[in-house]
């Protein structure tokens, strides 16, 4: 009875996936059926982890259709990334599949969509892992779809482990939705970048507190189509250059990943003034805008994108000719996962890392960003009460950022400390205990990643080899495409005016300091006497920094002189050359009459050079320094504004300066938050200066 049962899933199950790819001939990969059986018949948990282009998503397509066959309700897929879930709802349409999602860029919509599915005409809902968490949509949808579900789908499954490359939060709530789940209702999960921690991990908590009742099936990792490289070049200047000589060499289109905003835009520019189409993709970018550049790349029609890991997850082009990293990510797990992009479809794809000196320092700041800080954890749930707070609110009442502080809440509330309702934050009453050995253990398993990856990058064995094994594939065996198997395919020369232009671009100087227009939310309850909109006669107009911190060029000698225990010192001949470019190609409206500088505790020497240096060169007037009040400005990096705010209020004196009376350039080392150059702008201003154009050395981020 049972092989019968199996033989008539089996045949069911091959025809739809026939109609699914369209094709009479089509079928099943090894491990594919065991799963749906595993779903459809069985209705019990399965973890899939099989590299990219394995089709994972046949799986849960075929599964749902024949569930739905069978009379049960819709599917449920959570799904991390708006570019996935684009994809998939385009997979499903073309697939025959009824698939709607409900996420931030389509609130219009959710009305109706809502309607369909209460209908039973929708056969597959995606939803991020957050969306499980808005209130209204907790509250109000999800306890009759949980009654009604036919499958949960899990995509990405890493993200549920914080052992894994791209923890979410998020996603560690999908454990409690599992448990109220009515019996019976099948969950896969997948994911194509899993060690045996993570996998053991995920496992468990599909399990809701062991692994009994889960299916894993694993699968080789090995790509055949990816020939892999590693070019490591002295600097900046080398690796941009190169990628000036020989893009136009890489086959097809693909993506260039860099590490951060900065470098992804740097980038892209300079590759656009020489004349390759190309588009810069980040966290930053407007979402009509990632569309229009994920269409582009699909489609053909740019190069490549220049991205940051915001492209990264479930993002499908089978033909993707190529990925190149300038940086290496922190990992070679998450190093797999975003080359794993390119050739799924073609026989052939190239994969080049160019690594840079500076990797490390960016790997460290990521490394702890999503681990909560006991402190500031403790001061959260002080705060917060059975009354709700929102959370511009609660910014005002503790000293995090807003980002560090949405992160902080949501791991909060995964652990049950906090809870959002409408209208913000309220605390849950549970005793919450900040467990530092198993963040201490992360934190040491995600140094220890870093050194792997470094050892990626010097290994003379096979590099497909490497990265399997550090998926803990037990079938890893040399590739016999990579440098390292058959010596270097990719060209390592530099053309001559490659490397002019690199240098040209790396040199360019001069980024906007925004002036801040609004007193933060929370500043009167901080005793400070402002709110509402600054007034234009206390305001700075637009300033100028001579790079960011993380820019490829100038960054590099900045990041030298911010470096922590770095000695205070006169700025350099050449970055005073620089900052005198800046101002030259500023286009003020009216020229400065002096110059002021800031008070500095960290970097006296250096703020009283660049001043005077201005002043000098550019014939100005000194008018000296603003007078520090009660110690000067307060705090350092981090916090949110108004605490910002609150270390500044008061503290920096401008009458004691002899001004002009016109504009006046007001020169700091490194603007951050805005605070301290906002408040000392309008102490300048109240002082008699027609206009305060603000300057620094570095703007941070």
């Amino acid at each position: 009875m049972q092989q019968t049962t199996r033989s008539t899933t089996r045949a069911s199950a091959l025809a739809v996936l026939r109609r699914l790819v369209g094709n009479p001939d089509a079928d099943f990969h090894d491990g594919q059926f065991e799963a749906i059986e595993t779903l459809v018949d069985d209705h019990r948990r399965a973890l899939v982890v099989q590299r990219t282009g394995w089709g994972k998503s046949a799986v849960y397509f075929v599964a749902t259709m024949l569930l739905r066959e069978r009379g049960a309700g819709p599917t449920v897929l959570v799904s991390p990334l708006l570019a996935l879930m684009r994809d998939q709802v385009a997979a499903a349409e073309r697939a025959g599949v009824r698939a709607v999602a409900i996420n931030s860029t389509n609130a219009h919509e959710w009305d109706e969509l809502l309607a369909r599915l209460a209908a039973d005409e929708v056969d597959v809902l995606l939803v991020s892992p957050e969306r499980l968490n808005n209130p209204r949509f907790r509250e109000e949808q999800l306890p009759a779809l949980v009654q009604r579900l036919g499958l949960l789908v899990v995509d990405e499954a890493h993200c549920i482990s914080d052992w894994g490359h791209d923890f979410r939060p998020d996603y560690r709530r999908l454990r409690d939705l599992i448990a109220t789940m009515p019996a019976g209702v099948p969950v896969l999960a997948t994911t194509a970048t899993a060690n045996s921690r993570v996998v053991a991990d995920v496992a468990e908590q599909l399990g809701t507190g062991g692994t009994d009742g889960v299916l894993t099936i694993r699968g080789p990792l090995a790509r055949a189509s990816l020939r892999l490289g590693v070019l490591r070049l002295p600097s900046a200047r080398a690796r941009l250059g190169w990628l000036l000589s020989h893009l136009g060499d890489l086959p097809g289109s693909g993506i260039i990943y860099t590490l951060t905003v900065a470098a992804a835009q740097d980038t892209a520019r300079l590759l656009r003034e020489a004349g390759h189409d190309v588009r810069a993709y980040t966290g930053q970018t407007d979402p009509a805008d990632r569309e229009a550049a994920e269409a582009a790349l699909k489609a053909n029609t740019v190069k490549a994108l220049v991205a940051t890991s915001a492209l990264g997850m479930g993002f499908d082009k089978p033909d993707l000719g190529f990925v190149l990293h300038l940086g290496a990510p922190s990992s070679p797990v998450s190093y797999y996962q975003q080359v794993g992009r390119a050739g799924r479809a073609t026989a052939s794809a190239d994969v080049l890392l160019l690594p840079g000196p500076e990797d490390r320092d960016i790997w460290q700041y990521f490394a702890t960003a999503s681990m909560p800080d006991e402190d500031r954890a403790q001061r959260v749930i002080a705060e917060l009460s059975e009354r709700p707070l929102s959370t511009p609110a609660l910014e005002a009442r503790v000293d995090v950022r807003r980002t560090p502080l949405e992160l902080l809440l949501k791991v909060l509330d995964v652990d049950g400390a906090v809870r959002r309702v409408q209208g913000g934050w309220v605390s849950t009453g549970q005793p919450w205990t900040y467990d530092a050995e198993r963040y201490a253990r992360i934190a040491a398993a995600r140094q220890a990643e870093q050194e792997h990856m470094l050892e990626y990058e010097r290994t003379d064995g096979c590099r497909m080899e490497f990265l399997q094994r550090s998926l803990d594939d037990e079938t890893a065996a040399p590739c016999g495409r990579c440098d390292s198997c058959t010596g270097a395919w990719y060209p390592e020369g530099i053309a001559e005016g490659a490397a002019a232009s690199a240098e040209r671009s790396l040199d360019r100087v001069g980024v906007p300091i925004e002036p801040r227009a609004q007193w933060p939310v929370g500043a009167d309850r901080l005793g400070l006497p402002v709110r509402g909109k600054i007034g234009e006669g206390e305001r700075a107009v637009e300033g100028r920094a001579l790079a960011r911190l993380t820019d490829l060029g100038w960054g590099t000698a900045l990041r030298d002189v911010f470096a922590a225990g770095a000695a205070d010192a006169p700025i350099s001949p050449a970055m005073l050359q620089g900052c005198v470019r800046v101002l030259a190609e500023w286009g003020w409206d009216e020229r400065p009459t002096a110059v002021v500088a800031l008070p500095s505790r960290r970097h006296p020497l250096l703020v009283d050079s660049l001043a005077r240096g201005l002043a000098e060169i550019g014939r100005l007037p000194y008018a000296g320094a603003l007078t520090p009040r009660d110690g000067g400005p307060a705090g350092g990096p981090g916090g949110n504004s108004a605490f910002r705010l609150a270390g500044v209020w008061g503290r920096l004196d401008a009458s004691g300066l002899a001004l002009p009376g016109g504009p006046v350039l007001l020169v700091d080392d490194l603007v951050d938050s805005r605070w301290t150059m906002t408040v000392a702008a309008r102490e300048v201003r109240l002082a008699g200066a027609s206009a305060v154009l603000p300057f620094a050395l570095a703007l941070r981020g």
